[in-house]
């Protein structure tokens, strides 16, 4: 078994060994992975934090030894804090990061990738939040566009939204919608949930294709054309702006 590391921004995981194929999902700078399989241009990478699975660009990631990522793997999971900041290699190089990098090894402002060093100057999360301190992260995406696939505050989707500000509070949450809808515990009624829980939603075909995090007085933010407040009622999500429901509630559930 090969392994990597992600040693730029952010790299496109995509659904076939092709530029032209869909982006699924996104690694951003310092997650880490194992690569099932290697061609003369692509990798099948397995996404460590979450078991995702996609192809990425050769030339898009940095190989690092097993015991390099089995000691990622028994250490704790540091993230930057900041919307966008960078890191300074060893030549004070800049990599430009989004919230939510991994900081690898993390020690006083010290991270490593395999053999190379970094520094990193700024907040970082590395602790399990309470929800008041979720709902902040997850203002913090609000008007981030909507982009099928993304991770990151300059283009993001629904399930990336939420995995994302629960990354970042300290708990794991799998990358898709319908997989997420699969943990935590089912709240009878919208008036049993609390901030910080999620709700799925599903279409005609009863599967789930949206979720989003729980506000006060009946609102939620989600990832629609962007990151958006709208109203959360027994129907579903009611959009102002268009004066119609847009999503039909199948259930909300408590991950914490």
């Amino acid at each position: 078994m090969l392994y990597g590391i992600c040693n730029l921004s952010i790299v496109p995981v995509r659904a076939e060994e092709s530029d032209k194929s869909e982006m699924i999902s996104q690694i951003l700078f310092g997650e880490h992975f194992q690569i099932i399989e290697k061609t003369k241009n692509w990798s099948k990478i397995r996404i460590s934090f979450d078991n995702f699975e996609g192809y990425i660009d050769n030339k898009q990631y940095l190989e690092i030894t097993e015991d390099f990522y089995n000691s990622i793997e028994n250490s704790t999971l540091t993230f930057s804090g900041e919307i966008l900041d960078f890191v300074t290699s060893e030549n004070n190089d800049l990599t430009t990061i989004a919230i939510g990098s991994q900081l690898p090894k993390f020690s006083i402002g010290n991270l490593r990738l395999g053999s190379y060093n970094y520094k990193y100057e700024n907040t970082v999360f590395d602790k399990k939040l309470s929800k008041p301190e979720i709902l902040k992260i997850a203002f913090t995406y609000l008007n981030s566009p909507y982009l099928w696939g993304g991770k990151t505050p300059f283009g993001i989707d629904c399930s990336g939204f939420t995995q994302m500000v629960y990354k970042l509070s300290g708990y794991k949450l799998p990358r898709d919608a319908k997989e997420q809808a699969k943990q935590g515990e089912v709240l009878s009624f919208i008036e049993e949930s609390e901030p910080g829980d999620l709700a799925f939603f599903d279409n005609e075909e009863g599967e789930i294709i949206h979720v989003g995090i729980v506000l006060n007085d009946y609102n939620i933010i989600h990832a629609h054309g962007k990151v958006r407040i709208d109203t959360l009622d027994h129907s579903g999500i009611f959009n102002a702006d268009l004066q119609k429901h847009t999503h039909k509630l199948r259930v909300i559930k408590k991950m914490i």
